[in-house]
């Protein structure tokens, strides 16, 4: 099926000399005008068209910002909003919205992305990863990351958000770049640099909830179903009365943000809470329109989805009966290996632990396939083995998996150095896309809390009470840090200062020299389930080995932090070590591991990891 032919473009935008055009959807609206702030102030009716979009040009502007609001007529009386598909929010979430020439000096020209089995994913907040919390902060560490060896920014929700601190996912306007972090110009000037040293630039959208502060959608149309809820409240229609329209604006916003500012891939924010059961799925309508866009740029964009439900069809090609999209987080492998390391085993914690887990996610990327989930108390999954490992990005810790744990602890703070090295290498040698969370590369021993900036005192308390019954599952002991505290957010700030000395130095060039085996060894290039094993021995101990035409490659893993683990399974041939975790470089206690084995027995120290 060919995309569907989009309307006219939604939202407010300059057509040169003095004119602009408006355009808002609102079917139940009784009449819609436009009501000009400035630099002129005058009152505008806008024209219906069958589809419910109210619209018109405007002459005679003189220059300055375009501010404005909308005024809407309805059986119950006359409200002033701001626009939905607003593009600046100036005075925050609650105040008029500014039109926004689009117009950028361009100069990544050349780019034409990186090829999705190549991606090495970092993922960071924009308020957090510098003092400043800006998108021109971020450009001066650039070179850091390039060297560090990552190839993909992955940036959190930056839609206008209340206040100036919040995770982002509870944005209230999808078109509009958060205005503390340099708007939508700061966040050209990033990709364009991102671009011209060779990164691509992922964004992070949320497309099943909006937040509660600030989310006057419902006013203009009827944007969420009664039907459906989600952890957030109301889901979005897509798939009800009206449901067009309310498709129409997100389509819009994915177009938006990978042609207007260059982004060469969009995450998704938990699809599981898309709630859609027409014939015609809005994801599979996002994957469409997405692919005519790549047609008409002329180079390609990726799409991945955020998922708990473990569903292959998300990622299956559409002529196979899927929805086409790119590739989904799979968080399987984190809790596998976070289990295994921290020995938790409550919430969802309970359903990993043991190695053949972390044995199975290499080899098919999901655990749960069909079997019963005691976390879920049902079968849980289907298989993903007939999908190359290319679809699927893996982490060790991410912005969830830290910041949801009441206090927020990053991976230094629950286990040992050792078991850090450990961590990493079961990430950057495995054969799905490694992702990253800011500093975890040096071992940052900040925490990352949740932190918010709401004006409501309601809903700031409301908040509170949320996340104390969101750790219950965890039975966690004592009080979460309050998200409303300034300090809460500044705690979580990263210490740059940390990677430049000690152990944390040492981490650092672990990570890069991972990175960098995995950009010149084949076997770690190629993610084909077919160049995949991996096997159990002694006890702790887990064999990945990788394989491309006539290279193999073999990762020993011990996970007992006190016991060695033998390996003996070599399947003839010579191997050369390439990485000993154990060596004095990394800090170890010194290795006695062989340079070279043509067979014999070689015991891994606890918690080691050796690359032959």
């Amino acid at each position: 099926m060919l995309p569907r032919s989009p309307v006219g473009r939604i939202g407010a935008y300059p057509l040169g000399e003095g004119r602009y055009r408006f355009s808002v959807w609102a079917p139940l609206v009784e009449r819609v005008e436009l009501k000009l702030l400035s630099p002129v102030r005058r009152l505008i009716p806008l024209t219906q068209d069958e589809q419910g979009y109210w619209q018109g040009e405007v002459e005679g502007i003189p220059p300055g910002p375009v501010d404005y609001l909308y005024r809407l007529h309805t059986a119950v009386g006359v409200v002033e909003r701001p626009d939905p598909a607003s593009r600046c929010q100036p005075y925050g979430v609650h105040g008029p919205s500014r039109v926004v020439d689009p117009h950028f000096d361009w100069q990544d020209q050349g780019w034409k992305g990186i090829p999705l089995p190549q991606w090495i994913l970092y993922e960071l907040h924009v308020g957090t990863f510098t003092p400043e919390g800006t998108f021109a902060a971020i450009i001066p560490r650039l070179p850091q990351l390039v060297e560090l060896g990552v190839n993909v920014l992955e940036l959190m929700p930056v839609a206008q958000f209340p206040g100036e601190r919040n995770w982002g996912y509870d944005g209230v306007y999808p078109y509009a770049v958060q205005t503390s972090y340099g708007g939508a110009a700061g966040l050209k000037a990033l990709v364009n640099a991102c671009h011209q040293q060779g990164l691509a630039v992922v964004l992070d959208v949320v497309y099943n909830h909006l937040g509660p502060e600030g989310n006057y959608l419902g006013d203009f149309g009827p944007y969420f179903a009664d039907k459906y809820r989600t952890p957030w409240g109301k889901a979005m229609n897509f798939d009800g009365p009206y449901s067009d329209g309310v498709r129409e604006f997100f389509l819009q916003n994915a177009e938006y943000w990978l042609e207007e500012f260059h982004l060469d891939g969009l995450r998704l924010d938990a699809v599981h809470a898309i709630y859609d059961f027409s014939a015609y799925p809005f994801l599979q309508e996002l994957a469409e329109r997405v692919d005519a866009l790549e047609v008409r740029t002329g180079w390609p964009r990726v799409l991945v989805a955020e998922s708990d439900l473990n569903d292959v069809r998300l990622i299956t090609p559409r002529k196979q009966g899927g929805y086409g999209l790119d590739a989904q987080w799979c968080d399987d492998f984190h809790h596998s290996v976070h289990t295994l390391l921290t020995g938790e085993k409550t919430g969802y914690y309970q359903d990993f632990g043991q190695l053949e887990h972390l044995a199975k996610a290499y080899r098919e990327s999901y655990v749960y396939s069909g079997q019963y989930s005691r976390y879920r108390l049902r079968r849980h999954g289907n298989s993903a083995v007939s999908r190359p490992g290319s679809q699927f990005v893996i982490c060790i810790q991410n912005h969830d998996q830290v910041g949801n744990r009441m206090l927020g602890e990053r991976l230094s703070q629950l286990t040992s150095f050792a078991g850090l090295k450990l961590a990493a290498a079961t990430l950057l040698l495995a054969p799905m896309l490694p992702l990253l969370f800011m500093g975890e590369e040096y071992g940052e021993v900040a925490p990352f809390l949740y932190f918010i900036s709401h004006g409501d005192p309601n809903l700031v308390k409301a908040v509170r009470q949320g996340r104390r019954r969101e750790f219950s599952a965890f039975a966690w002991q004592g009080e979460p840090p309050d998200p409303q505290a300034e300090e809460t957010f500044l705690r979580s700030k990263l210490n740059w200062e940390l990677k430049e000395a000690g152990h944390h130095q040492v981490l650092w060039r672990w990570y890069q020299t991972l990175i960098r085996l995995r950009k010149t060894q084949p076997a770690l290039q190629h993610l084909e389930r077919e160049g995949v094993e991996a096997e159990l021995f002694s006890g702790s101990g887990l064999a990945l080995h990788r394989r491309q035409g006539s290279q193999s490659l073999l990762a020993l893993f011990n996970f007992s932090p006190d016991q060695p683990a033998t390996y003996t399974d070599w399947r003839g041939g010579t191997w050369e070590k390439l990485l000993d975790s154990h060596e004095a470089q990394w800090l170890g206690p010194g290795s006695s591991l062989p340079a070279k084995s043509q067979g014999d027995p070689v015991e891994v120290p606890p918690y080691g990891v050796v690359v032959y």
